[in-house]
C-alpha cells in the first residue's frame, strides 16, 4: 500500500527532559530595553520568551550526545576523542587536515590571518559577519558576488546563494594576484539561509582551477544545503544527503566551520584543507591563539559530541522536521501579509523590514525598529540583518546595506510548534500596528562588529 501523507510537521524526537520559561510583562520588557539601549543582544536570556536571535550553539543536544560527553577524553595531547572527532569530521569531509577551534569565527581568524593582509582581496557570494570582519582586520577587502536573484527579497529562484560566476571572472580578469582564495558560503546566511547548488560549485571550481585558486566553503550550514540540492536539482533527488556533502567538499580545498550550527554542538569549530604547507602555518597560528592542535580550544568532551552530532545531522528524517517546520513559520507568516524573504531558507525566516516599514529609512535602520518591536510585544528576540549589521564601511562612512532584514533563526530541537504558532501570532500583532513604528539611530559604537555592543536611542 501507499504510504499516506500528513500536513502536521511531526518532531522526529521524544523530549527528555525540559527547560522552563520565566514569563513576563510588557512593561518588564520595555525596561529590559531600556537598560539595553535598544541592543537585542544586551538583553538578559531570563527576560527573553522566545530566543530566535541565532541558531548558533542554541539547539538542543541529543540523548547520544549526552552520552558521548562521558567518553571525553581531556589528554592535552594526542586524546581519543581527537581522534573521534577527526575520524566523523572526514567521514563528511575528506579534506587532509582537520584542526579544531573553540568557534567558527576562530577558524577564519587563523585562515585569514595567513591569508590575508593589504592589497588582498577576498571573493565570497555574500561574506557574513564574523567572516566579513575577519577579512577586513586584516587590511584585506572582501567582495559579495551573490547573483542578483540572491539581492531581491522576492525572488524565487531556487538556489539564491549561488555565486555570480561573471563577476568572479571579471573579478579574476582584474585582480587575480590579489585573491588568494575564493570563499562560498553554504547556505548564504546574510542572503537569507539561502542554498547555493552543486552546478554552480563546480562552475566556481572551474573558474578556480584555471586562475590555479583555491575554494574554501564556510560550511556552518551544509547538511541544510545538501537537503536543499537533494530536493531542488535536477538529478539529486535519489541520493542520499551525506553523498551529496562528500561531493560538496570534493569541489572545495578546504573549509571553516562553526560546529554551533548544523554539527548540534554548543560550542566548536574546525578549519580543514588539504595543503600541508598552509596547515602547518594555520596550526602555528593555532597553537598561539586557541590550543593544541588535538584540541584547539575545546575539551575532549565537546569533540565527542560533535563527532555524535554530524552522524545526526544528516538523518533525512531529521532534515525533513528541519526544513519543513521552518517553512511552516514562514509560509505561516507570509499568508498573513508578513513580507518575507522567499524561497524559505533552511534555519531561519527572514522578514524583509524595509517592505514591511517602509516609511522608516535604511538609515534609520528598519530592521532594528521591528526587532525592538517583536520583543517588546511579545519576548520574541531577533537579529537585524540589515544596515547596522553591514552599513558602515571599512573607511567609516555609512550606506544602506543591500536588504533590511530581520531574522528568526530557529534553533535545532528546542521549540515545539506551540512555540512557532506564538511567535506568529506576536509578528501579526506587530504588523497590525507598523505604521506606529518609528527608527533608531546610534549612540555608541565598537570598532568592528557594532551590532553586538552598539547602543541605540529611539527617534
Amino acid at each position: 500500500m501507499t504510504e499516506p501523507t500528513f500536513r502536521t510537521i511531526i518532531e522526529p524526537f521524544r523530549i527528555h527532559s525540559v527547560e522552563p520559561l520565566r514569563m513576563n510583562t510588557r512593561a518588564q520588557r520595555h525596561k529590559a530595553l531600556e537598560a539595553a539601549r535598544y541592543n537585542l543582544f544586551k538583553v538578559d536570556a531570563d527576560d527573553v520568551l522566545i530566543d530566535l536571535l541565532t541558531d548558533s550553539g542554541t539547539g538542543a543536544m541529543s540523548r547520544d550526545q549526552w552520552a558521548a560527553l562521558q567518553r571525553g577524553d581531556e589528554s592535552y595531547a594526542g586524546s581519543p576523542s581527537f581522534r573521534v572527532f577527526k575520524d566523523a569530521v572526514q567521514r563528511l569531509f575528506p579534506f587532509t587536515h582537520v584542526i579544531p577551534t573553540h568557534q567558527g569565527r576562530a577558524a577564519e581568524r587563523i585562515i585569514f590571518s595567513v591569508l590575508g593582509g593589504p592589497g588582498r582581496v577576498v571573493p565570497n557570494n555574500t561574506h557574513f559577519d564574523t567572516t566579513r570582519a575577519n577579512v577586513e582586520y586584516t587590511g584585506a577587502e572582501a567582495v559579495d558576488l551573490v547573483i542578483s536573484e540572491g539581492r531581491d527579497p522576492s525572488s524565487r529562484h531556487p538556489f539564491k546563494g549561488n555565486m555570480d560566476i561573471d563577476g568572479l571572472e571579471r573579478l579574476l580578469e582584474a585582480r587575480a594576484d590579489d585573491v588568494p582564495v575564493i570563499f562560498v558560503t553554504v547556505t548564504n546566511n546574510s542572503g537569507g539561509g539561502q542554498p547555493v547548488s552543486l552546478a554552480n560549485l563546480r562552475e566556481i571550481r572551474r573558474v578556480a582551477d584555471a586562475y590555479g585558486k583555491p575554494v574554501f566553503i564556510d560550511a556552518c550550514r551544509f547538511a541544510e544545503n545538501a537537503w536543499f540540492i537533494r530536493t531542488r536539482e535536477d538529478g539529486q533527488q535519489d541520493r542520499d544527503v551525506a553523498d551529496i556533502v562528500r561531493e560538496m567538499a570534493s569541489l572545495a580545498d578546504g573549509m571553516t566551520m562553526s560546529a554551533k550550527k548544523d554539527p548540534m554542538g554548543n560550542i566548536g569549530g574546525w578549519l580543514a584543507l588539504n595543503d600541508d604547507e598552509l596547515a602547518e602555518r594555520c596550526r602555528d597560528m593555532l597553537i598561539l591563539t586557541e590550543g593544541f592542535p588535538t584540541y584547539g580550544g575545546l575539551a575532549g568532551r565537546d569533540l565527542e559530541a560533535l563527532a555524535q552530532g554530524l552522524t545526526e545531522t544528516v538523518q533525512h528524517d531529521y532534515l525533513t522536521y528541519r526544513i519543513r517546520s521552518t517553512e511552516y513559520v514562514g509560509n505561516s507568516l507570509r499568508e498573513i501579509g508578513i513580507p518575507v524573504l522567499t524561497p524559505i531558507g533552511g534555519h531561519a525566516v527572514y522578514i524583509d523590514a524595509r517592505a514591511m516599514l517602509p516609511h522608516i529609512d535604511p538609515l534609520e535602520y528598519p530592521g532594528q525598529a521591528l526587532a525592538v518591536a517583536l520583543y517588546e510585544t511579545g519576548g520574541v528576540r531577533a537579529c537585524e540583518i540589515g544596515t547596522v549589521m553591514f552599513g558602515r564601511q571599512p573607511d567609516g562612512t555609512e550606506k544602506p546595506a543591500a536588504m533590511d532584514l530581520v531574522r528568526l533563526a530557529i534553533p535545532r530541537r528546542t521549540y515545539t510548534q506551540s512555540h512557532m504558532d506564538y511567535v506568529i501570532e506576536v509578528a501579526q500583532h506587530v504588523c497590525d500596528r507598523a505604521a506606529e513604528l518609528r527608527g533608531f539611530r546610534i549612540t555608541e559604537q565598537g570598532s568592528a562588529l557594532r551590532h553586538f555592543t552598539a547602543s541605540f536611542a529611539p527617534l
